[in-house]
C-alpha cells in the first residue's frame, strides 16, 4: 500500500512531527510504503518563530506541493494535515489532486476558525466553509478531540475517529525523580505563539511565591514575552525537551475558554504526565478529559482556584508523587505511540485497501 503523507511542516513543526511523522516507522512495519512531502520546510518554521516569513519561500513551497499532487494517482491514499493548500479555496485543492485518491485528513487544531471567525468578511465569505468541505470530501478524518471530531461529523464526514496526540514511550523512559530541591519548580512548555496564555497566572504565582519557595519556568517562550512575570524563559529544542521537563515538579496548562482553544489537544499535559508530573490546567476542551481531578492533578479557572490547586501540590511531595504515577499510567495506556499506532495503521489500512467501487458507493 503506497501512502503519500502531506504534513504542513517538516520535523521542526510540532503538529506535523507528532501527528504524522512519528508514525512513519509503525506504518512501514504495517505494510505501507510511505512518501513524506511537507508543505513548509523547517526554515519556514524558524522564520515564523523569529517573527519573519519569506513570501518567495512560501510561493516555492506551494509550487512544489502542486507538482507533488499532480502525481498523486500513483498512491493508494493521501494522508493530509488539515488541508492541502492553506488560504486557497477548496475547489482549487480538488483540481490539484489527480485522479480520485482516497483521502485521510488529520486535525489537532480548530483550523476552521481561522477562516469562519476571521476578522475579514471577504475571508469568511470565500473560505469560511472550506474546512467543512475538506472534511466532507475525506474518506476518514482523524481528530485529536471531540470538538474537532464533532465538527467533521456535522460537516458531513462519513467517518471521524478520535486519535489523540501522543508521546513515544521510548523517548520518555521512567527514571527516578531527582532529590527534592529547595524550590518547587512549576513549569510550562510551548512556543512563542502560545506564551501569552501564561499572563493570567501571574497574580496567583506572585501570591504563591510570597508563601512558598517556588521557581517558574517557561520552555519555548521568548524572554521578552515573560518579562515582568515570575517565569524564566528557557529555549526549547527537541533534543533537550524531556530533560527540561524532568526538572519540573508540576506541569501547567492555562487556557482561555474560547473557540480556538477548545480545539487544542492537550499535548503538553501528556508530556508532563509521561514524565511522572502532576498537572494543573484550565477546564477547557480536551483538558477536562485528560485531567482527572484529585487523581493526576486538578483543574482551575480563577486566580484563587489556581493558587489553591498549585499550593496543595507545592506543600505535599507525596501528593505530587501519587498524581504523577497516575498520570504516567494513563499515558502508557492511552496517550502513547505504542497504544495508538496499531489503531492508526488499521484505520489507514482499511481506507487504502478499499476497492474503488466500495469507495464510490460511500460517497
Amino acid at each position: 500500500m503506497r501512502l503519500l503523507m502531506l504534513p504542513r511542516y517538516d520535523a521542526l513543526g510540532a503538529s506535523s512531527r507528532l501527528r504524522m511523522l512519528q508514525y512513519v516507522p509503525s506504518l512501514e512495519q504495517g505494510g505501507f510504503e510511505t512518501v513524506v512531502a511537507p508543505l513548509l520546510a523547517d526554515g519556514y518554521v524558524s522564520d515564523l518563530y523569529a517573527g519573519k516569513v519569506s513570501a518567495p519561500r512560501v510561493l516555492r513551497s506551494y509550487a512544489q506541493r502542486l507538482a507533488r499532487l499532480a502525481g498523486s494517482r500513483r498512491f493508494d491514499a493521501l494522508w493530509v494535515e488539515k488541508e492541502l493548500l492553506p488560504w486557497l479555496p477548496h475547489w482549487l485543492e480538488r483540481l490539484a489532486v489527480s485522479g480520485a485518491p482516497r483521502i485521510v485528513v488529520d486535525y489537532d487544531d480548530a483550523v476552521f476558525h481561522r477562516y469562519d471567525m476571521h476578522r475579514s468578511g471577504t475571508v469568511r465569505t470565500l473560505l469560511g466553509r472550506k474546512i467543512d468541505q475538506v472534511m466532507r470530501r475525506a474518506d476518514l478524518v482523524t481528530a485529536g478531540n471531540d470538538y474537532l471530531a464533532d465538527r467533521a461529523r456535522s460537516a458531513g464526514c462519513r467517518d471521524a475517529q478520535w486519535l489523540p496526540t501522543v508521546i513515544d514511550l521510548d523517548r520518555y523512559p521512567l527514571v527516578p525523580r531527582p532529590a527534592q530541591a529547595d524550590a518547587v519548580t512549576i513549569g510550562w512548555i510551548g512556543s512563542p505563539a502560545t506564551a501569552g496564555y501564561l499572563r493570567p497566572l501571574v497574580p496567583a504565582l506572585e501570591a504563591l511565591a510570597q508563601r512558598h519557595s517556588i521557581r517558574c519556568v517557561a520552555v519555548g517562550a521568548r524572554p521578552e514575552q515573560v518579562q515582568g512575570t515570575p517565569f524564566q524563559a528557557l529555549p526549547w529544542s527537541e533534543a533537550d525537551e524531556t530533560a527540561l521537563l524532568r526538572t519540573f515538579d508540576i506541569g501547567i496548562m492555562p487556557l482561555p475558554d474560547a473557540p480556538w482553544e477548545r480545539g487544542k489537544c492537550g499535548y503538553k499535559l501528556i508530556q508532563y504526565m509521561a514524565c511522572g508530573l502532576p498537572v494543573v490546567a484550565s477546564p477547557v476542551g480536551v483538558n477536562t478529559t485528560i485531567v482527572q481531578p484529585g487523581i493526576n492533578g486538578n483543574l482551575a479557572t480563577t486566580t484563587e482556584e489556581w493558587m489553591h490547586a498549585l499550593e496543595r501540590l507545592v506543600v505535599d511531595p507525596d501528593l505530587r508523587t501519587r498524581c504523577g504515577a497516575a498520570g504516567r499510567h494513563q499515558v502508557e495506556e492511552v496517550y502513547s505511540l505504542q497504544a495508538q499506532a496499531p489503531r492508526l495503521v488499521a484505520m489507514l489500512g482499511g481506507i487504502a485497501s478499499a476497492t474503488p467501487l466500495v469507495r464510490q458507493a460511500n460517497r
